[in-house]
């Protein structure tokens, strides 16, 4: 299996998207530091958020096959720039996750995606296990 860096704000769903790609129960934690242990790479939203972590993020994405960029689609705001995809040498996916909220702009948060140079983009919801194995086909 492919080795994921997950990319993304806090709160955005990294760490429970984990948790449903595993087949764990969905428990939340706060992630602390960057745990690349096995096959999905965890990073806290605060590496994304902040110019002085976000180094960290390129070299760590370094260690992985894949980077994920994930987008709540909640969210009002996307915390990566357009077209910066293409800077890394590695194939760089879209995850829109918590898809099957009331409040989820599914289609905004897509084109925020392709705006970044994701390709290809999937659509998660971990709660509903909904996109999960799509996203691991992908990674097979």
């Amino acid at each position: 299996m492919k080795k994921i860096i997950f990319m993304g704000r806090s709160g955005s769903g990294k760490t429970t998207l984990i948790e449903a790609l595993r087949g764990e129960e969905l428990v939340y934690r706060k992630t602390q530091y960057i745990d690349y242990s096995d096959t999905f790479m965890d990073t806290p939203g605060e590496y994304t958020e902040g110019n002085d972590l976000g180094g960290a993020l390129a070299v760590y994405s370094y260690e992985a096959d894949v980077v994920g960029l994930v987008l709540c689609a909640t969210d009002d705001f996307c915390v990566f720039p357009p077209a910066c995809a293409p800077v890394a040498n590695r194939p760089v996916i879209g995850i829109v996750t918590k898809c099957d909220e009331p409040d989820a702009n599914v289609e905004l948060a897509k084109m925020r995606l392709e705006l970044c140079g994701c390709d290809p983009i999937f659509f998660t919801s971990s709660k509903e296990k909904q996109g999960i194995e799509e996203l691991l086909a992908y990674l097979k």
